[in-house]
């Protein structure tokens, strides 16, 4: 009854990023199975594992084959995105399970190739050297022919679809939906919001840095600022100028810059050094020369 009932599910194709998402979530599912089983041995000698690695590696793949290709048609990956393999040899457009035959095959592609491809120089090291060497270069070649068949075949399935991995190909399974799935309804606008606000972002810190904003803040605080209009001599100088233009404290060591102003030092020499068309905040006076106040100023009041 189960049969007939599997016999008549439709078929659904899968998107190919779906299928690339079920390759990722078995490959972060084999990484965690391992480093769960390696914390069991931190309290053994160091290297206990060492010279069992690539064993112990393929029977734990046995094991999550055993529960996942054979018995549900569908790795780990693919049951979390609602994924399932079908035997695409079959005439019928109907789902048709995976044979007995393919779920072998799918082991011994899979965890026999990978145990064989980190065993294979330890399995002929014992041989003489000229003859291991022979083996060894036909290895790499044998390595550099499979991988790039897998990129061929990466090709083909970015054109068309099917077919993620080459021993999928070469046994002849595809990914179909386990389910039809209906058609969802994505709103693109907190992504456009998102671009937005990222490209100002990314627009205000390539201009920042070109905008003087010390110079600004002072041109717009001598405008708002009234301009004061005293003599140039040097009693009416310290009479009426007892705080720093720029800081607005008593000025330390004063200077003036040729207008009837007062600077503490390191108030006018940094921004002059750090704008050498710096102007007076109060009457926009430029600076000619940097000279001390020489007139003693006494301070009378704070």
């Amino acid at each position: 009854m189960a049969s007939s009932i599997g016999n008549e599910k439709s078929v659904n194709p899968v998107l190919r990023i779906s299928q690339l998402d079920a390759l990722e979530l078995n490959k972060a599912l084999e990484q965690l199975v391992w480093s769960q089983f390696a914390s069991c041995f931190h309290g053994f000698k160091p290297g206990v594992l060492a010279h069992f690695e690539p064993e112990v590696k393929a029977f734990l793949c046995f094991i999550l084959w055993k529960f996942t290709i054979y018995s549900k048609n569908a790795t780990v990956g693919q049951a979390i995105l609602n994924i399932q393999y079908k035997n695409n040899l079959s005439q019928t457009e109907k789902y048709q399970p995976l044979s007995k035959h393919q779920k072998l095959w799918y082991l011994i592609f899979t965890v026999g190739g990978r145990w064989l491809e980190e065993r294979c120089y330890d399995l002929f090291s014992n041989r003489q050297q000229q003859s291991f060497c022979k083996i060894k270069s036909c290895i790499s070649f044998g390595s550099g022919l499979l991988k790039l068949c897998g990129l061929v075949n990466f090709l083909i399935f970015l054109r068309k679809g099917t077919f993620a991995t080459l021993t999928e190909r070469i046994l002849g399974i595809r990914s179909v939906f386990c389910q039809p799935q209906s058609v969802r309804q994505i709103g693109f606008e907190y992504m456009n919001r998102e671009l937005l606000w990222h490209g100002f972002a990314e627009f205000l810190i390539y201009l920042l840095p070109l905008i003087n904003v010390q110079k600004l803040k002072l041109k717009i605080s001598s405008w708002c600022l009234p301009i004061t209009g005293l003599s140039n001599s040097e009693n009416t100088l310290a009479a009426h100028c007892r705080e720093c233009s720029l800081c607005g404290e008593w000025p330390t060591m004063p200077h003036t810059i040729g207008c009837p102003h007062v600077f503490c030092y390191y108030c006018i020499k940094s921004n002059f050094l750090f704008d050498l068309y710096f102007t007076c905040p109060k009457c926009g006076s430029e600076v000619h020369s940097l000279q001390p106040l020489k007139y003693k100023i006494e301070m009378t009041e704070l």
